[in-house]
């Protein structure tokens, strides 16, 4: 709790029934780059890597404050709107 302001965490869908907890998410992705298939390789090894695609093509890497990498069948800008659908961000979700 912060001053008289209380966050709560919010769910936010990333495809077939999974969620993530906004407040946790660092990063949206794009998976097509190498340095991101590095990535998830290294998060495999460590078994930090938590594929949510149901098996489909992934089309998001969800990078979480506690250096898991998750997987996502649903696109990057989908899912940012779906954690701001007006695409804007107030100044207490930068605060921690």
């Amino acid at each position: 709790m912060r001053g008289d302001v209380y966050m709560s965490p919010k769910l936010v869908n990333i495809g077939f029934g999974n969620s993530v907890v906004s407040r946790r998410v660092v990063a949206i992705i794009s998976p097509s780059a190498a340095p991101i298939k590095r990535l998830r390789d290294e998060a495999r090894e460590d078994k930090r890597l938590i594929d949510a695609t149901q098996g489909r093509r992934t089309r998001s890497v969800i990078i979480t404050d506690s250096n898991h990498v998750v997987l996502s069948a649903i696109q990057s800008e989908t899912i940012a709107q779906r954690f701001s659908p007006n695409c804007t961000l107030s100044k207490g979700e930068f605060e921690e």
